[in-house]
């Protein structure tokens, strides 16, 4: 497929001083360009990660102007220097707006699969939020059932599924048939932003949500849950408006900067994960392009993390994992746990009907902590694992 078509060259006119002093080690110097009066990079095998940007802000609620933020945040993550890895990165350019919004989904699902079946991590820049489900999209056409993690204030679920916009698009990927979708994990909402409803929801779908005040308790505990992730959606007002000005719906609470950084870096390291999106960001309301800044470091410590992986996932050769078996009273199997001898890094079984192996194959190991570890050896089921349980059987 010549994914070319659907993009439109940047002007590089006006990002000068992105390129001052011509360090090699810079990004905007590392980086494949689809730079105007360029040729459009080759994905086969050329490059690990690619970014894309999304000018499409169409169904964006309270935040028109979002679809501007792709080349503000260019100007600043091409002016980043890389750490000590050879970076294979293309930025592709901009996909051309559709005449319709459903056309950009079209486009932005099209580009993803080619992506994917390239091994290659797309980092889509938006534009709104509501451009995740067109990244959903694509892993259905490669018919793989995935995980999803939201990083974001709120679940974005709709009072009923005719509703559809950057606030109301999760209904959507959770009705959408054939349905691939096997976890969903919001991370950092506020009980205060969210209809207690939605709560019950959540967890009469087994589905894995944590408010902010837990997560920034024990920030560690997020690793997992980005480890288990096929791809992640940011919404950028889920970082406090101090931190993060540039959105037309920034509040005074969530996530300090250098939070979402540290997640983003997680992120990056998961073998699992194939995919991200960084969304809502707007120039019209950011300070100095701070928000715009903010979210280039967030690309920055994504693919640190990726050229920083341990391959350690999933089990293949059982000598490089250390096996724990721990019997629960209240449970007719005992629990296994592995821990890689490579990153000290923590996984879990969960129990499958054998029917379901081939299908499930990719979700009934799962990542877990030490933490988890402890409360099963304390005669206590692991709520990670519990979830994942109620699913598979």
């Amino acid at each position: 497929m010549d994914i070319s078509i659907y993009f439109e060259a940047v002007d590089l006119s006006d990002f000068q001083n992105s390129f001052a002093g011509d360090n090699p080690r810079k990004m905007g110097n590392a980086a494949h360009i689809y730079a105007t009066g360029t040729t459009f990079p080759d994905i086969e095998g050329a490059i690990d990660i690619a970014l894309i940007g999304v000018k499409e802000d169409r169904l964006a609620q309270d935040n028109k102007g979002c679809a501007e933020a792709p080349d503000q945040i260019r100007q600043n993550f091409y002016r980043l220097f890389h750490g000590n890895y050879n970076v294979r990165i293309a930025d592709l350019g901009n996909i051309k707006p559709g005449f319709t919004v459903e056309d950009t989904f079209f486009a932005l699902r099209d580009v993803v699969v080619a992506l994917l079946q390239s091994n290659i991590i797309p980092i889509i820049i938006g534009g709104s939020q509501d451009l995740t489900f067109a990244n959903y999209l694509a892993y259905e056409s490669i018919g793989k059932i995935i995980n999803i993690v939201s990083v974001d204030n709120s679940f974005d679920i709709g009072k009923n599924k005719e509703t559809f916009n950057s606030a109301a698009f999760l209904n959507r990927i959770i009705t959408h048939q054939p349905n691939i979708l096997f976890n969903y994990t919001n991370i950092g909402y506020q009980t205060y932003m969210v209809d207690f409803e939605a709560i019950e929801l959540m967890k009469n779908l087994y589905f894995d949500v944590y408010r902010l005040g837990m997560v920034q308790a024990d920030t560690e505990e997020v690793e997992p849950m980005v480890r288990n992730a096929d791809m992640i959606s940011v919404d950028i007002s889920s970082v406090r408006q101090s931190d993060a000005p540039g959105n037309g719906n920034a509040s005074p609470n969530g996530f300090y900067g250098e939070e979402l950084c540290r997640i983003m870096r997680y992120a990056g390291m998961s073998d699992k994960m194939t995919s991200l999106g960084i969304y809502e960001v707007n120039p019209l309301f950011d300070r100095n392009h701070q928000t715009s800044a903010l979210a280039a470091q967030l690309i920055w410590h994504f693919i640190d993390g990726f050229y920083n992986r341990k391959h350690d996932f999933p089990i293949k050769e059982k000598k490089e994992y250390v096996k724990y078996r721990v019997a629960i009273k209240e449970l007719n199997d005992e629990i296994v746990f592995y821990k890689s001898k490579k990153s000290d890094r923590w996984w879990v079984e969960v129990p499958c009907p054998t029917r379901l192996l081939t299908k499930y194959e990719r979700h009934y190991l799962m990542p877990c902590s030490y933490n988890d570890y402890k409360t099963a050896c304390n005669e206590d089921v692991p709520d990670r694992w519990w979830q994942a349980y109620q699913k598979l059987m």
